[in-house]
């Protein structure tokens, strides 16, 4: 596994790949946490769908998350597509079948490449954590926020499980990704069918039928990130997310096991 772990990391640390990743990242990090600041004062709303996230809320120890755990929604769309396309690509390039004669056992590889990609969504994880809460400080003063809160031991509490949750998110995301590879084995099917799904049919969902939003995959994705909100308390995310990630994570372990290698 080890072996397969470093072959999949090669691949992922490509600068193609990992530079191009990071600076998604960073972009949409940057831009998130800069909105939620310089949109300050808007009436139309700082945040998500409108929201409105005052002085007296960023003032906090949880201010200095604000602009990180709100980003986590697009990470995941990015760990989705990585995961997607390294996973799915294997059929399209054919590789997979010279992968499979260094280590036959399908399971072993696959459980391979995806500690290799998971280790990759930690380190883009980490880099957004970086970018927002270096311009949260940079963008605070312009905006009139006391920051004084920020650098106390609750707010290093708050970091800490932010970070959990927005990385559980994001690898949850990038599983969902890896998921629609494996079942669709086309790089180009297998993103565009998860970005669908998780950026316009569930919102459309959630914002029609009344009380869904609590079922939903990726809405319960994004209460993960949050640690609990509207749509469901936090440990109802989990243990949705984990169900919904245990079935899809089995099926498709079948039809690796079982089907052809080639697409």
């Amino acid at each position: 596994m080890i072996r397969v772990f470093f072959a999949e990391w090669r691949k992922l640390r490509r600068p193609t790949l990992f530079l191009g990743a990071s600076l998604a990242v960073i972009a949409v990090t940057a831009l998130v946490t800069s909105l939620l600041f310089l949109l300050i004062d808007s009436p139309q709303g700082n945040s998500d769908r409108g929201a409105i996230i005052n002085r007296g809320i960023l003032a906090l120890p949880t201010g200095i998350t604000v602009g990180f755990s709100g980003s986590a929604g697009l990470l995941g769309l990015v760990a989705l597509c990585v995961f997607a396309a390294q996973t799915a690509q294997e059929y399209t390039y054919g590789t997979l079948r010279n992968l499979l004669v260094r280590q036959p056992k399908r399971l072993t590889l696959l459980l391979g490449k995806f500690i290799a990609m998971k280790v990759f969504a930690l380190l883009t994880v980490l880099i957004s954590a970086v970018v927002s809460i270096s311009l949260a400080f940079a963008l605070s003063g312009r905006a009139k926020v006391d920051n004084s809160a920020w650098t106390t031991t609750a707010a290093s509490s708050a970091f800490a499980h932010t970070l959990l949750n927005v990385f559980i998110s994001v690898l949850a995301s990038g599983t969902i990704g890896m998921i629609l590879g494996l079942l669709f084995r086309s790089p180009i099917t297998a993103i565009s069918i998860g970005v669908a799904w998780l950026l316009i049919i569930e919102n459309i969902i959630a914002a029609t039928v009344k009380n869904s939003g609590k079922w939903l995959p990726g809405q319960m994705i994004n209460s993960i990130a949050a640690g609990g909100d509207f749509n469901s308390s936090y440990s109802h995310a989990i243990v949705s997310v984990s169900v919904f990630l245990l079935a899809g994570s089995l099926i498709v372990g079948v039809l690796f096991r079982r089907r052809d290698v080639s697409n």
